[in-house]
């Protein structure tokens, strides 16, 4: 029973861990083929694949991707060599020293990206100003900044990756080499480097991606050379389209399809070392034939399935038009807009009605208020109020009409007659 609980806990953790890690990319992948006019998955509105039309279609996003291809092939030599000299110098150094030197060569890794990008940018422009460059020099350019920039911390990663490699090498295959007359290069071309170039071409692989995907280093350094990644940021920033939908699910293809690539190349150099071993030719053949190479790789299955499904969607967007498909959805749109738009007027008459009769049954049984002088203030602001007491006679006129009142509602305070002296 603690068996069988401990199992399913497991499956339902690995479920959960790869749904975690995959599922924004399938939900990434699934918006390139929706016709709707923002990536999203739900609701579903036509199969379309217009979107890849649109992505080949961009120069920005073209552009990037060739910056991006230059520079990752520059940071590959540049950060392979700088991590084979380098793993080669730690398996020689002075014992003593190697910690020292291990720590200073790591250092670069634990350093943020934004600061090695500014460090780049400041230091070979004031390397440019020494020599007397101008801002178009080759030392100013985004590509080479790119490239040192980038190079600095990925050629550590190059030489933990090398360094793995190098510590299961016999040094006396070397050392036998020198003794039987071969120099030290022909020793490293014909002997370690052989021995080092699975190693080799791992570190490659990982320094070109890490190069494609950086971000903090190349955002200070890429001047007019802007890589995808950069312009992938700008067109976020700004508004996306499902095209970045297309891009992300080509790019997730062709990682799954080199994956299985090299699992099933794995597999296929297990079998054939087991059956070297312990078979003739003839069985050696036979094990190799497709039946047999297939039953026991899933790799190859797998990529001979992923292999059928591409071709199965690319005849498919080449013969599928959506065009009527599209139509009945804008339609639908447009009807369904109409509709809303018709309730909203609906409700506004309603509030309108309920607004009237709530007037109506206030302003019922109530006579118009009369005008009245009173402005809350006591009268005070009264017309009235800052004139003397002055009675009218019968015709309506004032018995004092031509007699100027010195009377300012203030109690005579103003009275120009105030400030004489009583004589």
């Amino acid at each position: 029973m603690n068996n069988s609980f401990l199992r399913i806990s497991i499956w339902v953790y690995l479920a959960i861990f790869f749904l975690y890690l995959l599922g924004p990319l399938v939900i990434m992948s699934i918006t390139a083929f929706n016709s709707s006019g923002f990536p999203r998955m739900s609701p579903w509105e036509c199969l379309t694949f217009q979107w890849f039309g649109e992505l080949f279609q961009d120069q920005r996003i073209l552009n990037g991707i060739k910056n991006s291809l230059i520079i990752g092939i520059g940071t590959v030599i540049l950060s392979v060599a700088m991590g084979l000299a380098g793993a080669l110098l730690l398996t020689q150094i002075w014992p003593k020293l190697r910690a020292t030197y291990y720590t200073i060569i790591i250092a670069p890794i634990l350093i943020p990206g934004v600061v090695l990008g500014i460090s780049t940018l400041v230091f070979w422009d004031r390397i440019n100003r020494m020599l007397g460059l101008g801002a178009d020099s080759f030392l100013s350019n985004g590509i080479f900044l790119t490239v040192i920039g980038q190079s600095t911390f990925i050629a550590s990663y190059c030489m933990l990756v090398l360094v793995a490699r190098l510590q299961r090498y016999d040094m006396a295959l070397t050392e036998a080499a020198l003794d039987l007359g071969a120099s030290h290069a022909q020793a490293f071309r014909k002997i370690l480097l052989p021995f080092m170039r699975p190693a080799i071409a791992s570190a490659a692989v990982l320094a070109f991606l890490a190069s494609f995907e950086n971000y903090n280093t190349t955002t200070f350094t890429f001047g007019e050379y802007p890589t995808l990644t950069i312009e992938l940021a700008q067109k976020v920033r700004y508004g996306i389209t499902p095209a970045i939908s297309a891009l992300a699910f080509i790019i997730v293809a062709l990682t799954v399809f080199f994956a299985l690539m090299n699992e099933a190349k794995l597999k296929r150099q297990e079998l054939v070392a087991a059956a070297r071993k312990n078979a003739t030719v003839e069985e050696l053949a036979s094990k190799i034939k497709l039946p047999s190479f297939f039953a026991g790789n899933m790799a190859a299955v797998l990529l001979v399935v992923f292999a059928v499904a591409t071709i199965t969607v690319v005849g498919t967007a080449a013969t599928y038009n959506p065009a009527q498909c599209i139509a009945d959805i804008r339609e639908q749109k447009q009807l369904e807009a109409e509709q809303r738009i018709q309730e909203l007027r609906k409700q506004r008459e309603e509030r309108r009605k309920q607004q009237e009769a709530q007037e109506a049954e206030q302003g019922g049984g109530q006579t118009a208020p009369k005008p009245s002088n009173n402005s809350g203030f006591g009268n005070v602001f009264a017309p009235n109020s800052l004139g003397g007491d002055e009675n009218e006679g019968e015709d309506g006129a004032s018995e004092t009409e031509t007699a100027p009142t010195s009377n300012s509602g203030f109690g005579g305070v103003f009275d120009p007659n105030s400030l004489q002296s009583d004589e």
